[in-house]
């Protein structure tokens, strides 16, 4: 009985029993958004300074320069692949279903104003000019910048006092992991009332008229997610992705309720650590890195959008565009990662590359937030995916 009242079943139940919820009874899902909301601020609460000291423990735990460069670069080169991987699958997909060929526009959608994305931003938006300002507004990518060069910087100090300060941070983390179990318990009542909400405000007609994109998007994440993974998982991590799955997912069935990879990353890292057996060190590196510039899931999806927007607005796409497409929004998925609001910004960089129409963003507005929780949860599974990967090729 009490396996079967699991945080994880709990959760999958509150989903199901939020969407009758927000379908039957929409003033009901609507007016318990705030359970929905405190459960994402405690969520929130903890990640700036879970993320800090995790990445700083996992610093100080690799022991020197040569050990960050074998895990660095090797994580790099997992994130860059699997994006790829899933920019390659939803053009696939999106080529073969044709979404929005012959689609009627009743009137001009209204583009969202978005600042333009440059070189110096992507930059200035990894290295932090002042780290107690960005753990403040809770930049987690310049945290991570902090984190990693405050610990390459504490391998070169004597012995003695790196032991001291490896001491107090990990006291400080293992409380912070211990805190994180408390507002796990918390999931399904904020689950519950997430899902509620979204259903409710949203409504399910929003998605009838779209249904062939959804359906490219959907399927082009659940082929990443259930067969490019899984092979990556077998041929080079060499375990069972299905059973790891089932291990840890907790974290991607929270990803689907918040949309949010961040508020995810303290339960990612726990159930990695404690159910999957990933290293603290490894997890404690790759998930917070991955949670900010791994975005398998919002990559597919921007190439499935961009390809969409064009049929609508009858323009056909040569391969050299497509190309365009596959190298924009691979590169800008990582690049643009820092940016608040970085999948808008991925879409009008994606856009523009191939001279598509920006307006056609407002298209797909509808139904956005909630492929947008089926992509975080295949962002954070890509991210647990990479953990494991990366943890069997730690020495």
């Amino acid at each position: 009985m009490k396996r079967l009242l699991s945080i994880e079943n709990l959760t999958i139940l509150a989903i199901v029993a939020g969407a009758i919820v927000g379908i039957y009874l929409p003033q009901a899902g609507l007016s318990i958004k705030i359970l929905g909301d405190i459960f994402l601020s405690l969520l929130k609460m903890i990640i700036v300074p879970l993320v800090f000291t995790s990445v700083f423990i996992a610093m100080l735990g690799l022991g020197n320069m040569g050990k960050f460069r074998d895990v660095g670069i090797k994580t790099m080169l997992y994130y860059f692949c699997t994006t790829a991987l899933s920019v390659l699958v939803g053009l696939v997909v999106v080529n073969l279903l044709e979404p929005g060929k012959g689609f009627e526009i009743s009137s001009k959608p209204e583009a969202p104003e978005v600042k333009e994305l440059t070189l110096r931003d992507i930059i200035f938006n990894l290295i932090p000019s002042n780290p107690l300002q960005s753990m403040a507004q809770g930049n987690v990518l310049q945290i991570i910048f902090f984190a990693v060069m405050l610990g390459l910087a504490m391998l070169t100090v004597k012995r003695e006092y790196l032991t001291h300060v490896k001491d107090f941070f990990e006291g400080i983390n293992e409380a912070l992991i211990n805190l994180t179990k408390w507002i796990i318990k918390l999931t399904p009542i904020g689950v519950f009332a997430l899902v509620s909400f979204m259903v409710a405000s949203v409504g399910i007609e929003a998605f009838l008229s779209l249904w062939k994109y959804a359906l490219a998007v959907v399927l082009g994440l659940a082929i990443h997610a259930f067969i490019t993974l899984p092979i990556l998982g077998f041929l080079i991590g060499r375990y069972n992705p299905y059973k790891y799955f089932l291990q840890v997912r907790e974290a991607p069935l929270l990803a689907f309720s918040t949309a949010s990879s961040a508020a995810t990353l303290p339960v990612s890292m726990q159930v990695a650590e404690e159910k999957a057996g990933v290293k603290k060190e490894t997890a404690g590196f790759v998930l917070p890195l991955g949670a900010t510039i791994n975005m398998d899931g919002t990559a597919l999806y921007e190439s499935v959008a961009a390809v969409f927007i064009a049929n609508v607005y009858g323009i056909d796409l040569s391969l050299g565009q497509m190309i365009t497409i596959f190298l924009t929004a691979t590169l800008a998925s990582i690049g643009a990662a820092a940016i608040p609001g970085a999948g808008l910004v991925m879409m009008t960089l994606v856009l523009s590359s191939v001279g598509i129409p920006l307006e056609g963003i407002g298209l797909i507005i509808a139904v956005d937030r909630f492929l947008d929780m089926l992509r975080t949860a295949t962002n954070v599974w890509g991210d647990l995916n990479g953990a494991k990967i990366v943890d069997r090729f730690v020495k």
